[in-house]
């Protein structure tokens, strides 16, 4: 048993024992020094008895090591089985790839594609890369990134996702992120480092360990005393009593509250489209008090139309020729009428974007204006046109005003309509006890109504890109506030916030400034990812409940306190009991993989 035991000690108990002795010499106590006391103390004790003839303890040394390690080989295989599930995502890409060569399609390994490449993609065939469809038309598998069921339709110009699944037709794709870049990539990128990151909630359990190891020592060191000075128990009896407090109270499953249901929870999200960067995001979203969003591209479509143009043929021209060399995200919608109008575009001269007014340069001569009707410009407007203007802000559309010479010739008006699941979205978030509030450069009129249709609380309007950080600031003074964006031209906001929650588009997931990316797009995930927050930080407070409680109640029958009815724990039974409740807090968390979100 000598000879025995003292191979467990040298081999399998050294990483306890070594990570005692680091904690000892920071003044520190950790979870692995009870374990490393207790051992020790039942197999140095032994090797004593042995030589004056008294009963020994070995098999308590060795079996709590035994025990400790099952519990550990057992967590770790249960956290594999969560964490991995990501990882094995990058398996199921395609091999292999029918790339354009010369005039033939022919096969490749897919390291061997680059970017650019024309790939055709087969009925039933994975998609190799992310890329865009250049001709043919199908209809995408793509449940495996987003978790939407439903295949989505694409045709010419939509983006394509790697390693979905084409179902109906044939297709040709072009090439546009492969390797790591792909989404798929990114994810499991974002979902690996969000699981190895630290919840402020895991300060507490650090805390805890700090104050209840050197407890716990003091409790086995009384316990140990009672015995065999008051009680007048044996050595040997005494010293069971108290290797048992050592080996129960040792808080494993504390340590493992938070990283298993962190990692499980992160991991849920990712199946459902829902990015978490991090646990401290985690975290802060479940305490949120207010959801600010931006307008256009969150709560509308984000594919604004030109619904009417008042004036001459000339206003749209003269309009359109400015908006083809701006970045607004109404320009898209002025020269779609204007190549619908078969207008020809003029060129332009000295063009200037004038941050929240609009845009200006000279064409044949004459400075044009593209923009917003504001007092403080000194633009020249005909009453008629300044009621036009209020008419049609009232019906919700953006009205673009423009004036040659700093007079108004004629006004082109636009509209956005909100997304089909708005209404439904923002009311479920009021359901949960949110407050909703629309932020935007918009102007009032518009925004309010926009605001009416999908049950927004509050509209604060008319404020320029770089004053949106601000003014979420002014709201993080009373409340605790999440925003939510397109995760460019909304950075400044999104960091500013508690919570930045990023729409994500197409394949563009690497949004830095978002520590939420919702991959579809969908307003509803907003609600979604809240209720996904608050179910992983309760299964944290339930397993750090359960484990304390069970060190609690655990220590007394270990000290002895019932042995009068029977109720002891050897050693070896306490090692075993602490090993399974481990496991039943990473049960626990693995259990939440399970959740309806």
């Amino acid at each position: 048993m000598l000879i025995l035991t003292s191979m467990i000690m040298v081999i399998s108990a050294r990483p306890f024992v070594s990570s005692a002795w680091s904690a000892f010499e920071q003044h520190h106590a950790n979870m692995d020094t009870l374990v490393a006391l207790g051992t020790l103390t039942a197999y140095l004790y032994s090797i004593y008895a042995m030589f004056i003839n008294k009963p020994v303890f070995f098999e308590s040394a060795a079996f709590v090591i035994t025990f400790v390690l099952l519990g550990q080989v057992l967590e770790e295989k249960m956290r594999s089985n969560a964490s991995g599930a990501m990882s094995k995502l990058l398996t199921l890409g395609a091999k292999s790839a029918l790339v354009k060569r010369g005039a033939e399609f022919i096969e490749l390994p897919i390291e061997q594609v680059v970017s650019g490449d024309l790939i055709q993609v087969r009925p039933g065939e994975k998609i190799p890369v992310d890329g865009q469809v250049v001709s043919g038309q199908s209809s995408i598998d793509e449940s495996m990134v987003t978790g939407e069921s439903i295949p989505v339709k694409k045709q010419v110009g939509d983006s394509v996702i790697g390693a979905t699944i084409n179902q109906t037709g044939s297709i040709v794709i072009k090439a546009q992120k492969v390797g790591s870049d792909t989404m798929l990539a990114q994810i499991i990128e974002i979902v690996q480092k969000a699981q190895n990151s630290h919840a402020p909630i895991q300060n507490l359990t650090d805390k805890v360990s700090d104050i209840f190891v050197p407890a716990v020592l003091i409790i086995a060191l009384v316990t140990f005393l009672v015995w065999f000075v008051f009680l007048g128990k044996s050595v040997a009896t005494a010293l069971i009593y108290a290797v048992s407090v050592l080996v129960i109270a040792c808080p494993c499953a504390l340590g493992l509250a938070t990283p298993t249901a962190l990692m499980v929870g992160t991991g849920l999200g990712a199946k459902h489209g829902i990015l978490i960067k991090n646990g401290e995001i985690l975290e802060a979203a479940n305490k949120l008090d207010t959801i600010v969003f931006d307008k256009t591209g969150t709560i509308t479509a984000g594919k604004p139309q030109v619904t009417e143009v008042v004036g001459d043929r000339h206003v749209l021209q003269l309009a359109a020729s400015l908006e083809q060399l701006s970045e607004h995200p109404l320009a898209p919608a002025v020269l779609a009428a204007a190549k619908a109008a078969q207008v020809k575009l003029l060129p332009v001269n000295h063009f200037r974007a004038l941050e929240g007014q609009g845009i200006s340069g000279q064409v044949d001569a004459q400075a044009v204006f593209v923009g917003t009707l504001k007092q403080d410009l000194g633009l020249v407007v005909a009453p008629a046109l300044t009621e036009k203007v209020k008419v049609l802000q009232k019906e919700a559309k953006t009205v673009v005003l423009v004036a040659i010479n700093h007079t108004a010739i004629g006004l082109i008006a636009i509209q956005d309509t909100p997304k089909k699941e708005a209404q439904k979205a923002i009311k479920e978030l009021k359901q949960q006890g949110l407050k909703t509030i629309m932020l935007t450069g918009d102007n009032q009129a518009v925004a309010g109504a926009i605001a009416n249709q999908v049950g927004i609380d509050q509209v604060i309007a008319g404020v320029l890109p770089i004053d949106k950080a601000a003014a979420i600031a002014k709201l993080q003074q009373t409340d605790r506030v999440a925003f939510v964006g397109d995760g460019i031209n909304d950075a400044p906001a999104l960091s500013q916030a508690d919570v930045g929650i990023a729409m994500g588009s197409g394949t563009d997931v690497a949004i830095e400034a978002g520590g939420i990316v919702l991959i579809k797009n969908n307003l509803k995930d907003v609600g979604r990812a809240l209720k996904l927050s608050q179910k992983t930080f309760n299964r944290i407070k339930l397993n750090l409940f359960w484990a304390f409680i069970y060190n609690v109640l655990g220590i007394p029958v270990a000290a002895g306190v019932f042995s009068g009815i029977g109720l002891v724990l050897s050693p070896e039974l306490a090692g075993l009991a602490m090993a399974f409740s481990s496991l039943s807090v990473v049960s626990s968390s693995v259990l939440l993989g399970r959740s309806k979100i």
